[in-house]
């Protein structure tokens, strides 16, 4: 694969960490940041600015969707791109810095990091190429350590997925996470993992949220997913913001790539629970006098109500505005009837385009070709076997007439035609 910054093909690039590694030719690699090819990236569009907080504190990024804040304690001159070897526990870890300056605070806070509370860990130094090397085998240890830990605990029967693992910079400590719908006891399993692999062993369990964050992917609507791209607090998502959004409770249209409801659904929830409060809450049918109307739907931005008069709205929709539904119900509370459910005031039906389509594109029948006439089945023509055609202006044969019968109508016809014609004169000569 070759890479977008020295144009290499002996160029590795790893997307989960955002950064690409290449060699130099002399035994020393080279790293480059991917800018927008790592999960959660973040556009510091702060940049140029001059900070107006500490800028001591850092933001690093480590594979997939996992970041920290750390400090700089030995007031190295760092900026975005940088790899560096920081504080863990135990031993140190390797990350690339994401973002720097006044765009970090307002990260914590997005997070909900309260930097007052919580002690920062260190950056140490930046990453040499002794640390590099080493990062690069525990890079490559992954993808093989994943798959022999599914087979071990599928072995131990336990009722868990392990969907990704993560080594530390110094291969010391490594990152197993997993899915589990219930409760799982994996102290053997740690105890098997521990003398698998020859590591420090720590088990975080993940939802199918952020299993689809970690893992990427389009949605249906065409761009990057929502999990993957920036969201990294997950709320609960219930068939209720459908309801109250008027969306078709469609699972196969509702669910996401993770099996749960679409994150986008409370995208707009708040705007629509504040129009939906000057709603009427229909209890009962509306009465007027030219009969009983059923509340079927709402046009929620619109402010219009419709109403049918089956209970089932297999008849004609009548839309009335907000105020037309409140006078009505009052009216039948007091037990009294309205002449008719319409008053002019709703909005008509859908609008004309003020616009001129000169092209027909607006038809969604503009790609149909014109039928032709006579083809019977197997591409024969009907007419030419003697069946006739139900548009024939003759009238010898309708669509139930099969070919025997048309063939005898024109021999009948034939045969009609020769004993109308005139005899033959004879000629007087003899032979």
């Amino acid at each position: 694969m070759s890479c977008k910054n020295c144009h290499k093909n002996n160029c590795i690039t790893d997307i989960g960490r955002g950064c690409c590694f290449c060699d130099t030719g002399e035994g020393n690699v080279e790293i480059s940041v991917c800018q927008g090819g790592q999960k959660l990236n973040v556009t510091d569009w702060l940049d140029g600015m001059p900070d107006s907080l500490p800028d001591d504190i850092f933001e690093v990024r480590f594979k997939n969707t996992r970041k920290g804040y750390y400090k700089n304690v030995n007031g190295l001159d760092l900026k975005r791109g940088d790899v560096v070897a920081v504080e863990s526990s135990p031993g140190h870890d390797i990350g690339v810095i994401s973002l720097t300056g006044d765009l970090v605070y307002r990260q914590m806070k997005r997070m909900g990091f309260n930097p007052a509370n919580q002690e920062f860990k260190k950056i140490y130094r930046k990453a040499k190429p002794y640390d590099i090397e080493k990062w690069q085998e525990a890079i490559a240890l992954e993808h093989n350590t994943m798959i022999a830990s599914r087979q071990i605990a599928a072995d131990l029967g336990l009722d868990m997925k392990i969907g990704d693992v993560e080594y530390q910079g110094d291969r010391i400590k490594a990152i197993f996470y997993y899915i589990a719908d219930e409760r799982v006891d994996f102290r053997e399993l740690i105890k098997i993992f521990a003398d698998r692999f020859k590591i420090r062993v720590e088990m975080k369990q993940i939802g199918a949220r952020q299993e689809a964050g970690r893992i990427g992917g389009i949605g249906a609507c065409g761009r990057e997913l929502c999990c993957a791209s920036w969201i990294s607090n997950f709320v609960s998502v219930t068939t209720n913001s459908a309801r109250m959004q008027e969306i078709s409770l469609n699972p196969q249209k509702l669910a996401g790539q993770c099996s749960k409801l679409k994150c986008c659904l409370i995208y707009e929830l708040d705007a629509y629970m504040d129009a939906r409060k000057e709603f009427p809450r229909i209890y009962n049918p509306l009465e007027a006098l030219d009969g009983t109307f059923y509340h079927i739907k709402n046009d929620i931005f619109a402010k219009t109500m419709y109403f049918c008069p089956t209970p089932n709205g297999a008849g004609v929709h009548i839309p009335l505005s907000i105020d037309r539904v409140k006078e009505i119900i009052r009216l039948n509370k007091q037990g009294k009837k309205v002449d008719k459910l319409e008053d002019g005031s709703a909005p008509a039906g859908e609008q004309t385009p003020d616009f001129l389509n000169g092209m027909g594109e607006d038809s969604i029948t503009r790609f149909d070709g014109t039928k032709r006439s006579g083809r019977g089945r197997g591409g024969r023509n009907r007419n030419k076997s003697g069946r006739g055609s139900e548009n024939d202006p003759n009238g010898q044969s309708g669509p139930n007439n099969n070919g025997n019968r048309g063939n005898r109508n024109n021999n009948r016809n034939r045969n009609n035609r020769n004993n109308n014609r005139p005899p033959k004169p004879q000629s007087d000569n003899k032979e």
